[in-house]
């Protein structure tokens, strides 16, 4: 009995010894496959090749084949691509946009060196460093290469101002620059506070902190979270905003690969808010550690989530340096909410297909219609706390369904958006009548009470006619409201900042009014008692989300 258990050991050990060999043989001829293949290209193909390009490329197209989330990033575009999550970028601190090729100042970044030297809002940039830029057909790729450098270095930058008859010369020291993921925060009114969070970076937290302490001082006591069209970042950060929400070591988000075990992520300390009512906007666009924040809250029955339903990316990338000082971002587990649903959406079909399906939600109706989402019975899930029904395998379904509201569009005002003319006239607007506006409005609740919308609009398509878009007198009435308020918004954003523009904006952001309405009509706790009902139920799964990978 034991020499044929023995034998049977020792049989194993041999086939796993044979099976491991055969592995690191055909690792191997594949590695000697592809250097040889590299070799005859450089040999003997019919043009000249650059190598490091064709590697790139190959590499760019073997990591698309495993998933639509793993990715290379070329050494020169390293520190592009990862600093909105680091929370800086190296410049000389400048908002600019580019108005019939020139380049104008739309902001000096606080406490950046273009401040610190004198530039102000309105400020035409003439020349770099003694390279005359106006009138080149400049793009915004050349005004970073120009402008953004490593700290200490230097640039010279003409500028012409109004009001000045010569060019004023500066001269800029680069530096760290800020770049801020908390885009906006107020109070809606005298207990319902506002945050809206674009990124999760690594300066988020301390960003989110400082902004609910200020809310706090103001008497918030519900709060309204808005992750629309927050496409995710870093996972700890994620974890970090959604201990602030929960707690008794409540289990937020676990993750497990087939390389790596199951870890549990449990909320660890005292959060900023884990009492009164909370409400959390999501739509298509938000994605990954949004949607891990979503998935947290819902699941322990924390928050009211309300919108559409989100991206769907329920996988978890680890970046990885390469020799050359490129990087790879490689898929290494999936993520979990603590109910166990995993919701990434399936990507079988491939890459491109894989995108499209955030497009194809208008076209099957599901921007529009409750009812259009359909998930099958296996993909239920439960909250922790009340059992309500809740979703995998697609994103995270709202509580509360709000569709797209086109009424208020025309072909005019959509004509307005695609020339770029509110963006334009607003920062022509804004350069002509800076000294009349900071004198009428020194505070901008001044400025939301009482600025003269009509005379602005007028001036407005009077504008947009000198720019090829004729006025349209029936649609100008039929979007009013879509055209007064980002007009009003976007002079408030050159004026002040990103959170005033989202204080006048949201005025025509549906799944914003209905997040404060349910908070001011006292809905909210019916909707987390009552559960989901914005989505049916079918014994078929749709197409696009049958058998999803996890």
């Amino acid at each position: 009995m034991k020499k044929g258990i023995i034998i049977t050991m020792l049989a194993s050990v041999l086939l796993t010894n044979i099976s491991f060999s055969q592995v690191e043989s055909d690792k191997r001829k594949t590695t000697q496959k592809i250097t040889r293949l590299i070799e005859l290209i450089e040999e003997m193909y019919v043009d000249s090749v650059y190598s490091p390009k064709l590697v790139d490329d190959a590499i760019s197209a073997m990591l698309e084949k495993l998933d639509p989330h793993s990715a290379y990033i070329p050494a020169k575009r390293v520190d592009a691509v990862e600093a909105p999550l680091k929370g800086n970028f190296e410049g000389v601190g400048v908002r600019f946009q580019i108005l019939k090729d020139t380049l104008f100042v739309v902001q000096a970044i606080s406490g950046g060196p273009s401040e610190k030297v004198g530039i102000q809002a309105g400020d035409q940039i003439i020349k770099i460093d003694d390279e005359l830029i106006a009138g080149i057909g400049l793009k915004n790729s050349g005004v970073r290469k120009r402008l953004l450098g490593k700290k200490g270095t230097k640039v010279t930058v003409a500028i012409l101002r109004s009001g000045e008859k010569e060019l004023i010369e500066f001269e800029i020291i680069r530096d760290k620059i800020p770049i801020y993921s908390v885009d906006a925060s107020y109070m809606v009114d005298s207990t319902i506070g506002y945050i809206k969070v674009n990124a999760f970076a690594r300066t988020t937290m301390k960003e989110f902190i400082t902004a609910m302490v200020k809310l706090k001082d103001k008497g918030m006591k519900s709060l309204i979270l808005d992750l629309q069209n927050n496409t995710g970042g870093y996972l700890d950060v994620s974890f970090y905003l959604a201990d602030q929400f929960l707690t008794d070591k409540k289990l937020i988000v676990f993750t497990k690969g087939t390389k790596f075990p199951r870890k549990d992520m449990n909320a660890t300390r005292r959060g900023i808010f884990e009492k009164g009512r909370l409400v959390v906007l999501i739509n298509k666009g938000s994605a990954s550690a949004s949607e891990i924040v979503s998935g947290a809250v819902q699941d322990w029955d924390r928050a009211a989530i309300v919108g559409r339903r989100s991206f769907g990316k329920g996988l978890v990338q680890r970046p990885i340096n390469l020799p050359d000082g490129s990087k790879v971002r490689l898929t290494t587990q999936r993520y979990y909410t603590p109910s166990g649903r995993c919701i990434q959406k399936s990507y079988a079909k491939g890459s491109k297909e894989y995108r499209k399906e955030k497009y194809e939600r208008f076209l099957n109706g599901e921007e529009f219609h409750k009812d259009s989402i359909k998930m099958p019975d296996s993909l239920v899930f439960k909250t922790l706390i009340t059992k309500r029904d809740v979703y995998a395998g697609g994103g995270i379904i709202p509580d509360v369904f709000v569709p797209v509201d086109t009424s208020g569009t025309s072909k005019y005002f959509l004509a307005l958006l695609r020339k770029g003319i509110f963006n334009k006239f607003a920062l022509n607007y804004v350069k002509n009548n800076r000294d009349f506006l900071e004198k009428s409005y020194p505070k901008f609740e001044l400025y939301k009470q009482n600025f003269d919308l009509k005379k602005a609009t007028k001036e407005l398509t009077d504008y947009a006619s000198k720019e090829g878009v004729e006025m349209d007198k029936e649609g100008l009435e039929k979007a009013n409201e879509a055209i007064t308020v980002r007009l009003k918004a976007l002079i408030a954003q050159n004026m002040w900042g990103f959170s005033e523009f989202y204080e006048v904006f949201n005025e025509l952001n549906p799944i914003y009014l209905k997040g404060v309405e349910i908070l001011q009509d006292n809905s909210y706790d019916k909707i987390k008692l009552e559960g989901n009902s914005s989505v049916s139920l079918f014994e078929k799964p749709n197409d696009r989300l049958h058998n999803p990978r996890y």
